[in-house]
């Protein structure tokens, strides 16, 4: 009963901060050519932009050397 009533509380607070958004005016409705031809051309420069994100591999997953330790690079000098 408690996950069914956390669930309906937790769908309630979702619907409410999207209706809270939607009255923001933010998203007006133009017939402009102008306006739809800019719109278009900005979601093409993300998608490439997002493409090419996605094509270079990320910093994380590339492999780094670690530095030699303190001690190995001592002990090597000592021997030299």
């Amino acid at each position: 009963m408690k996950k069914v009533s956390l669930a309906i509380l937790v769908s309630l607070s979702a619907l409410t901060g999207a209706a809270y958004a939607q009255t923001d005016n933010g998203v007006t409705m133009s017939t402009d050519p102008a306006k739809a031809a800019d719109v278009e051309q900005r979601a093409q420069d993300l998608q490439s932009q997002q493409q090419a994100a996605e094509s270079r591999p990320a910093m994380s997953s590339m492999h780094h050397k670690k530095a030699p330790h303190h001690k190995a690079a001592k002990a090597e000098a000592a021997s030299q």
